[in-house]
């Protein structure tokens, strides 16, 4: 039995192969996922809303059966041992759980009561992770008042009530201000450096994914795009992007550009000219004087070094920013409307 359970090697704690989701028998919202994160390392999750990412997640957690493939978590098959999954796993959901009219101590009690953890280990524990995330002061008040970011800071409390190994954490900045973004980059860093624990991201904010990932997936429509870590993402795009804006929508001069050394690739959207090469800062006068040599009204210039917002933008077409916005407004609203009902 043991050696059908234990088929990672020593440093994967998941391994993910051919993994999918259909559903009505049509529709693939995960469509042939492949990837593997190792142990002790942060690993990200990026893609529009809509590509598979929840649903990924869900498979992995045992909360929905695959429809193919296989993964393995914490050496343990989710089909098969599902029970064993959720034992070595903890969650941090996108959206707050914790109940309000209870304090954040018993809120802990009560996720620990459902793993089948007896009070003699929860309780001190329960303390210790009130510690580690600060609210040790406010153990004993309700969470209705609480604010955001302590309630934040309650959800990762509670998703480690269990000791997990792995710890699923869906967009745990979301919403926040600046500083209470920067606070829970802290304890996650922590959990990393102090904890060995392995952790799996999703995030709309670029710059979180960039500063805490070990490596990045980033999926869309169902499928892997790329791997690897953010500076290999951020190298894939292909150097620093140039964007000319000209008056003139004629003549069409992208060839000459792209005969310019140092120049990677040329694309023309209506007057502008995106232009990837491998030292921006150099090849930027060569252009301005081609396009003016031209006869041609420059508008616009400017220059970006290579990003994890360029890189997302280049393999997805599309920006995270946005997206981020609304679903935050939208989280907003469920708040407002539940407290309206009570």
């Amino acid at each position: 039995m043991m050696s059908e359970q234990k088929t990672v090697s020593d440093k994967a704690i998941v391994k993910v192969d051919g993994l999918m989701k259909t559903y009505d028998g049509k529709v693939k919202a995960v469509d042939g996922v492949s990837f593997q994160i190792n142990e002790g390392e942060i690993f990200g999750f990026l893609g529009p809303n809509g590509a598979g990412k929840s649903t990924t997640i869900n498979m992995l957690t045992t909360l929905l059966p695959p429809s193919g493939g296989h993964a393995i978590v914490c050496g343990y098959d989710v089909h098969k041992h599902a029970n064993d999954v959720r034992r070595n796993v903890g969650i941090v959901p996108q959206e707050y759980t914790a109940d309000e009219d209870m304090t954040g101590m018993q809120n802990i009690i009560l996720c620990a009561d459902l793993y089948g953890i007896p009070r003699s280990d929860s309780k001190p524990h329960a303390m210790e992770l009130l510690k580690l995330v600060e609210l040790q002061d406010a153990a004993n008040r309700k969470v209705k008042t609480y604010s955001g970011g302590m309630r934040r800071r309650l959800e990762l409390a509670c998703g480690l009530i269990n000791y997990p190994k792995l710890l699923f954490l869906d967009e745990p900045t979301l919403g926040l201000d600046v500083q209470t973004r920067a606070a829970v980059w802290k304890y996650i860093r922590m959990l990393k450096e102090e904890y060995h624990m392995t952790l799996f991201l999703t995030t709309h904010y670029l710059e979180e994914a960039d500063s805490l990932c070990d490596r990045i997936a980033i999926i869309d429509h169902g499928h892997i795009i790329r791997i690897g870590t953010p500076n290999e993402l951020k190298e894939s795009i292909g150097g620093d992007v140039l964007v000319v804006g000209v008056k003139e929508s004629e003549p069409d001069i992208s060839a000459e550009i792209a005969k310019i050394p140092l120049v990677n690739e040329v694309k023309k959207t209506g007057n502008d000219y995106r232009i990837k090469a491998e030292a921006g800062e150099e090849i930027s006068p060569q252009v301005i004087d081609l396009i003016r040599s031209r006869s041609m009204h420059i508008t616009k210039v400017s220059l970006t070094k290579p990003s994890l917002d360029e890189a997302y933008l280049e393999l997805t077409g599309r920006t995270l920013r946005e997206e981020e916005t609304n679903r935050w407004a939208m989280m907003s609203q469920r708040v407002t409307m539940a407290r309206a009902r009570s």
